[in-house]
């Protein structure tokens, strides 16, 4: 390159005014048509966290769902109130009570009940009279004393014959429990019999209204009869 073609580039170098506001103009129709020139992309997913919150209460409204079913099936009241089983009744809680219905006598049997007036603030004996005016086959005679605090058994006895009977005491839903049961190829003479309870309680007077006893026996035909009522105080 000669020195007069260096000299004229440099001439025309210092010679060029660049047009600043035509350059500033066409930046800004490419500024504002980059949007539209560019590729389009595809929506993005919901972010992690949002996925498993959505799993979550697609879930919980299953289960809700699910928990309105099971308690429709059950069963509602009026209004869409589900209803309350019903309260168990007294005599569903409370145990064996007196006995349902009082019967001195069936057949040739008879019996009574009776607090014996020896007994004390401490200590008492509850006794059973029977009567039979027939031989018996089978007998067996419950006596039952309350739990009115402090029972417990001091023993029991009966005018029949030791060996014929199998005793026991126990506690059983809230009484003292005697029972006596007359072995097999064992019977009960005609006559008038007695069965004894012995037991200690709460110091004072206490109250028998709660005690009461059975007896079942079978006649000589086979056929079977039964008392019960409950307890006097006699002191």
């Amino acid at each position: 390159m000669d020195d007069k073609l260096r000299e004229r580039l440099r001439t025309a170098v210092e010679a060029h005014r660049p047009d600043r506001e035509r350059m500033l103009a066409r930046l800004e129709r490419g500024m504002a048509e980059a949007p539209s020139a560019r590729t389009p992309r595809a929506p993005r997913g919901p972010l992690p966290w949002l996925r498993v919150a959505g799993a979550t209460a697609a879930v919980c409204g299953v289960l809700t769902v699910g928990a309105y079913a099971v308690t429709s099936a059950g069963g509602q009241a009026r209004g869409g109130q589900v209803a309350a089983s019903p309260a168990p009744s007294a005599s569903a809680t409370t145990g064996p009570g007196r006995v349902p219905e009082s019967r001195t006598e069936d057949g040739p049997l008879w019996a009574d009940g009776a607090v014996d007036p020896h007994s004390n603030a401490y200590w008492a004996q509850s006794n059973v009279t029977l009567r039979t005016t027939e031989p018996l086959s089978s007998l067996t005679v419950e006596l039952r004393i309350a739990q009115t605090g402090g029972v417990n058994t001091t023993g029991s006895w009966r005018s029949l014959p030791e060996q014929d009977f199998t005793a026991s005491a126990q506690e059983k839903g809230g009484f003292l429990v005697y029972r006596w049961t007359l072995k097999p190829g064992r019977t009960v003479p005609v006559g008038t019999h007695m069965f004894a309870g012995q037991y200690n309680h709460a110091e004072g007077d206490r109250g028998a209204d709660g005690d009461y006893f059975t007896a079942s026996a079978a006649r000589a035909t086979g056929q079977q009869v039964s008392v019960g009522d409950d307890f006097t105080s006699d002191h």
